[in-house]
Order: structure tokens, then sequence, then C-alpha cells
């Protein structure tokens, strides 16, 4: 028999159990990045207009298009994402009281960012020493940015109302 001379060897941590918080990270990661990005790529096409780049390139923290893009982009889909975690954690799962729960998320978000916008950005920005349109703050640019901010919520919204009206069907989800 060997006496034991050296101390006992601790039973290795599965690799599992070292990954695991890495993993709820990178899934947390996700769940807040990937609608926005989604949203972003998708409403790209008003980079073409003029004065949108103008004022993403007024806007802090980088003073440069894509950068400040991609920050709002994902930034602005953050009240969608808790707003559809609101109603799965707090909202009884009884009836149509998550399809109605949805739908009130929906529409809130969506006039909120159609009229949100233009109001923030045509009149809280230069009052804020960021004067970024260059054709002055014309009706077209107040029509631009709703537009602009109705089209971003209608890529949340419609995703909404599709699971609202799933959840509603007899049976639910």
């Amino acid at each position: 028999m060997i006496p034991a001379v050296l101390p006992p060897i601790p039973a290795s941590v599965p690799l599992q159990a070292t990954l695991e918080p890495a993993f709820e990270w990178a899934t947390f990661a996700g769940f807040l990045l990937v609608p926005g990005l989604i949203a972003t790529l998708l409403w790209s096409p008003f980079l073409i207009v003029d004065r949108i780049r103008s004022l993403l390139a007024a806007l802090p923290p980088t003073g440069s298009v894509l950068p400040t893009y991609l920050l709002a982009g994902v930034g602005g889909s953050i009240p969608y994402i808790i707003g559809a975690a609101v109603v799965v954690t707090t909202v009884d799962t009884a009836g149509v009281a998550w399809s109605n729960a949805f739908i009130n998320v929906a529409v809130l978000l969506f006039v909120g960012y159609a009229v949100g916008v233009p109001v923030v950005t045509n009149v809280a920005l230069p009052r804020l020493a960021l004067d970024w349109d260059p054709t002055g703050y014309g009706p077209s640019t107040w029509v631009l940015l709703a537009a602009g901010g109705a089209s971003y919520a209608l890529l949340f919204s419609i995703p909404f109302v599709v699971v609202s009206f799933l959840l509603a069907l007899p049976g639910g989800y």
C-alpha cells in the first residue's frame, strides 16, 4: 500500500458548469441585440435620404453615421423587448390576456415612435444645440421622420400583432 503523500485531487469541474454563465450571458445579449440588428437592417433604405444621414452624423456619441445608426437601431428595439418581457412575466395566461397585452404594447409603442421621433428630432434636438437639418425642419422633415418612426415601429408591431392573433385563437398557444 502506498501512503497518501499528495493531497487528494479535487473532482474536476465539468465543462458544462464552466461554460454555463458565458452561455447565459450570450443568450441574454442575443435577445437584446438580434431584434434590433434585424430591424436596423430592414430600416436601412432610409439611409438613402441625406437628412437621415445628417441627423445620425449630428448625434453623439460618435459623430459618425454607421456607429450611431447601429446604436440607435439596436437601442430603439429595447422598449419592444422590455414590453414583451413585461407581458410574459406579469400578465395572466388565462384566456386572451396575453393577446390583448401584446396588442396594447404594439399600439402604444407604434404611436410613441410615429409621434415621438419627429418631436424629439425636430424640437428637442435643436433646443439642445444639435442643429442637424440642412433644410430647416420644414413639413417634409416632419413627414419623413414620422414615416421613419412609424416604419421602424411597424417592424416590431407586425410580429406582436401576429403573436396576439395566434394567442387569441381557440387553444391559444
